[in-house]
């Protein structure tokens, strides 16, 4: 038997899709038990669809959702457009007329994946986004089956790889930001607007849809809090090496006694931590787990071939359990109720970088904000001075959201002293 499946869109990924489908046909038909044929392709319109087939392409093209969905041949709609608009409504129509989707669309599923999930479960179909998190990293699956018997007490994730690219640029060739997103850009790893990726809003998405497979919460997006690399100079970055770190735009998720703490912020992590050796465009998530301990999944974030790869593994899926008659079963089923951490449980190192008058005093001026919100300090350093103003980096120990964000308003109301970065720091 032959199952049917469409897709919507047939951009850099989606034709990725017929290409594995064709290389690997012979382990994905055992795998599936059954041939995959795509029937329809849909794209935006008549001149895209005389261009792809004017370049050879000999599929099905049609340029209205409703030829797919009036098809009844067709089991799997699988959507590679992109965006939340018109995705959301092609995906709500396809699964209210009894398809199934496959989707990789991190935007949409981070703000309306619920919603959609339950359309799917009202209407017993089968909604799998594997590709949605770390594209060419099978983590989602992961959490559902492999890690199904263990609890999870936090994840740590790089999982953008176009702030990874340039915060790797900025390690190992000394460049600026500026100088880092420009070639990004040029190589096509960011848009003409990189807004998402260097401002952390991707990895936050990404974030969203990890918590629901780890934690059995679904988070919204509202609730990761989220600061991206745009603050990040190389002088941050050299500090960073020379007190034994290395600076990554790091997602969390950890569960704290009084709820789940989400949030997207760039942290200095050890150099011996694992994830500090994730470099270029590259992406991996953590895992610490109370059974396993300590586990980390890594791979390619993006790409044609990786994301294919985990999109045409969920069709393999929802196929198997077409034929297997179980395919109204939920891609995952561990849900509890929403519950979030409030701020004095959540716990962590700090790094500040200050710029104070050079002269007596200062310093102590400075430990003395500290110490009136009781937080203590591992290091104090003065990086440099230029005769009238110094460079002071400290690291804390761990302190808690309030603390933080006490300390931060004093330093900024404080005549004298000049606040320039505070990020995390992974150790504690």
């Amino acid at each position: 038997m032959s199952i049917k499946i469409a897709l919507l869109g047939f951009g850099t990924v989606a034709s990725g899709v017929p290409f594995l489908l064709k290389e690997n046909n012979e382990k994905i038909v055992q795998a599936a038990h059954s041939e995959i044929e795509i029937t329809k392709v849909l794209v935006k319109d008549i001149a895209e669809k005389e261009r792809l087939v004017a370049a050879g392409n000999h599929f099905n093209f049609v340029t209205t959702i409703d030829e797919i969905l009036n098809d009844k041949e067709v089991s799997i709609v699988v959507e590679l457009m992109g965006r939340i608009e018109p995705a959301k409504n092609f995906i709500t129509r396809a699964l209210e007329a009894g398809k199934h989707v496959v989707t990789a669309n991190k935007d949409l599923l981070a703000v309306h994946g619920a919603e959609l999930l339950e359309i799917a479960n009202k209407n017993k179909v089968a909604l799998y986004y594997e590709a949605a998190v770390a594209g060419g990293i099978p983590i989602l699956r992961t959490l559902v089956n492999s890690l199904a018997s263990d609890k999870i007490t936090r994840i740590l994730g790089v999982v953008n790889g176009t702030s990874n690219f340039m915060l790797t640029k900025m390690l190992e060739e000394g460049w600026s930001y500026e100088a880092a997103l420009s070639e990004a850009q040029q190589l096509g790893f960011a848009e003409s607007d990189p807004t998402n990726d260097v401002d952390g809003i991707d990895a936050a998405y990404k974030m969203t849809i990890l918590s629901q497979f780890a934690f059995g919460m679904t988070v919204k997006f509202e609730d990761v809090a989220h600061q991206g690399i745009r603050k990040i100079t190389p002088e941050d970055v050299t500090v960073a090496q020379q007190l034994g770190y290395v600076v990554k735009l790091v997602g969390s998720i950890e569960e704290t006694k009084s709820g789940l703490a989400a949030e997207v912020t760039p942290t200095f992590l050890p150099k011996s931590h694992p994830l500090a050796s994730v470099n270029g465009v590259m992406n991996a998530v953590f895992v610490e787990s109370i059974g396993i301990g300590e586990s980390m999944y890594y791979g390619p974030g993006a790409g044609q071939k990786p994301t294919a790869t985990s999109v045409v593994a969920d069709i393999i899926r929802i196929v198997r359990r077409i034929n297997e008659r179980t395919v109204g079963k939920a891609f995952n089923e561990f849900q509890r109720e929403r519950v979030l951490a409030k701020p004095e449980d959540v716990k962590s190192s700090y790094y500040f970088s200050i710029l104070t008058p050079d002269s007596k005093g200062q310093v102590l001026r400075l430990a003395e904000i500290f110490n009136t919100e009781d937080v203590s300090l591992q290091q104090i350093l003065q990086q440099g001075t230029d005769g009238n103003t110094a460079h002071v980096v400290i690291i804390t120990h761990a302190v808690n959201k309030t603390q933080l964000e006490n300390v931060t308003r004093k330093l900024q109301a404080t005549s004298g002293f000049k606040l320039l970065n505070t990020f995390k720091v992974l150790g504690e």
